[in-house]
């Protein structure tokens, strides 16, 4: 049987009846090319579709996805990849102790089993793997740690992972590779692909992580130095939408409104890369006259002692000194810069997505950005702009509205009624992976372990310990904690803007799909 799950006002999850089914639907949908369909997320038993719906309705896209049936074959692979091990992982023992088997055992039949990639997500690089061995179906960590280190071998569910990079995650660590899971000088980058036959092997050998090169840009004529960087210093445009199928979220700019206004505002395309600032406390030195314009979360500036106002352009000569306060409402300053940055895209974006360590690394004191220079912005100035949205603060109240689903049946009537009638509070674990907040606990009606499935920026996802993580631009793709509902598209630049200390109410918006629709 098949249905219909709301996810968001832009995507609807497709659930199957197994992975067998799931993965002889991607090539079918992949076929249909349905109008308005912009990104397709497999996973075990699910799809997620994100839609476009200037394009397609949810009813409609609901119609048509039930009509479509599965491809008869799936198509195999003749890839085989072998991946050395040292076990010793920090959940080895739970593990052994979960599964009633010793350690030893534990890692013999790791070794032992047939495992192949069923599909990929959670981040670049990352392949779910599944065995021919019945032992292995573990539960998750009921919190997900804040760090697990790259190349970390993991087990959740029915499934085998290499975490490709350090990340947040829930599974059960039992060793760690050094292999390389993603490496953009590779081709394909992805290590382990659908369908990729993987053995592992013990090995004894200290784990030593390579760290990429990280390369400093040269300054140019026109440049920009980061004297201070603040808590956190980004390149940031629209993101890299649409490269799910390579493992690759969207990522993106976590208040999109801002990065527009202040493009829009110095005369570039609104897609331009430019600076986003976490919590403000920069300080930038300029090399060569150009235009910059502030937007997003409300700070004090000065340009070489002169204050100057957000959202609107301001003159920038040679040697002038930007300095930024702290953020005093929301909590990400945008500066973009006439002409933009001179930095190489990767995957056609120049976003940095700290997940998946795509783009430039964050920013530190000394680096050095090349500037295009204001003769490359092909639109005028603009002077005016509308009011000026209120953002959240620490200590207030924000309001976003949320979808329900696809996950709340698994939760009770109280938990349901708990999300919206009580207040979040930001906890200072909050990242651009996801807002981490704190309140009553909301309960589960199942306890279960649910397969992974897709994401959507604005996913409210409650792991075992019932407190929610609000997922934000650099999320993954994929994740194994129900999903109670997600803030509508309207409302995610807001929640990119939440602080530490800021308090959240959700407020439920009817969904246009209906929720269980069967086949």
């Amino acid at each position: 049987m098949r249905r219909i799950l709301t996810a968001s006002d832009r995507a609807l999850l497709l659930e199957m009846s197994d992975l067998d089914e799931s993965l002889r639907m991607l090539p079918a949908l992949l076929a249909a090319n349905i109008p308005g369909v912009t990104e397709l997320v497999p996973a075990v038993r699910t799809i997620l579709v994100h839609f476009d719906p200037g394009v397609v309705t949810a009813e409609s896209l609901q119609t048509r996805l039930l009509s479509i049936e599965p491809s008869e074959e799936l198509e195999g692979s003749e890839e085989s990849v072998e991946i050395a091990v040292r076990y010793g992982g920090e959940d080895l023992a739970t593990v052994a102790e979960l599964l009633a088997v010793t350690e030893r055992e534990l890692i013999e039949r790791h070794q032992a089993a047939t495992w192949r990639v069923a599909f990929s997500g959670f981040a670049p690089g990352f392949g779910y793997l599944i065995c021919d061995d019945p032992l292995f179906d573990v539960p998750r960590r009921s919190s997900p740690r804040t760090r697990i280190p790259a190349g970390s071998v993991a087990l959740a569910g029915r499934f085998s992972g290499i975490y490709p990079r350090e990340s947040p995650g829930g599974w059960q660590l039992i060793g760690r590779t050094d292999t390389a899971m993603w490496d953009l000088d590779r081709d394909p980058p992805a290590l382990l692909s659908p369908g990729t036959a993987v053995r592992f092997t013990a090995t004894d050998r200290e784990v030593v992580m390579r760290a990429g090169a990280t390369s400093k840009p040269v300054a140019s004529q026109n440049s920009l130095e980061v004297v201070r960087p603040g808590l956190q210093l980004l390149v940031q445009d629209l993101g890299r939408p649409g490269m799910a199928s390579q493992g690759v979220s969207s990522a993106g700019a976590a208040d999109r409104e801002a990065l527009r206004e202040a493009n829009r505002a110095v005369g570039n395309e609104q897609n331009t890369a430019s600076l986003e600032i976490a919590g403000g406390g920069a300080v930038l030195r300029f090399r060569g006259p150009t235009v910059a314009s502030l937007s997003g979360a409300l700070a004090t500036a000065t340009l070489t002692g002169s204050e100057v106002d957000f959202d609107r352009p301001f003159a920038v000569e040679d040697g002038d000194e930007l300095r930024i306060g702290g953020a005093a409402e929301g909590m990400r300053i945008v500066l973009a810069i006439r002409g933009g940055l001179a930095i190489d895209p990767v995957l056609d974006s120049c976003s940095a997505d700290t997940l998946a360590g795509l783009g430039p690394d964050p920013l530190q004191a000394g680096d050095v950005i090349p500037l295009h220079g204001p003769s490359s912005a092909p639109h005028p100035v603009e002077r005016t702009r509308a009011p000026r949205r209120r953002l959240p603060k620490s200590g207030e109240i924000t309001e976003l509205r949320i979808i329900l689903g696809p996950r709340d049946d698994w939760f009770t009537d109280s938990a349901l009624q708990a999300l919206c009638s009580q207040e979040w509070q930001v906890t200072p674990r909050s990242d651009r992976i996801g807002v981490r907040l704190a309140g009553d606990a909301l309960e589960r009606v199942r306890n279960d372990e649910l397969d992974s499935e897709g994401a959507v920026t604005g996913a409210i996802q409650v792991p075992a310990d019932g407190q929610p993580v609000l997922f934000l631009a650099d999320h993954p793709l994929t994740g194994g904690y129900p999903i109670i509902g997600s803030v509508i598209d309207s409302d995610l630049d807001l929640a990119g803007q939440l602080p530490p200390a800021a308090r959240v109410r959700f407020r439920v918006e009817p969904a246009e799909a209906g929720e269980h629709a069967s086949q």
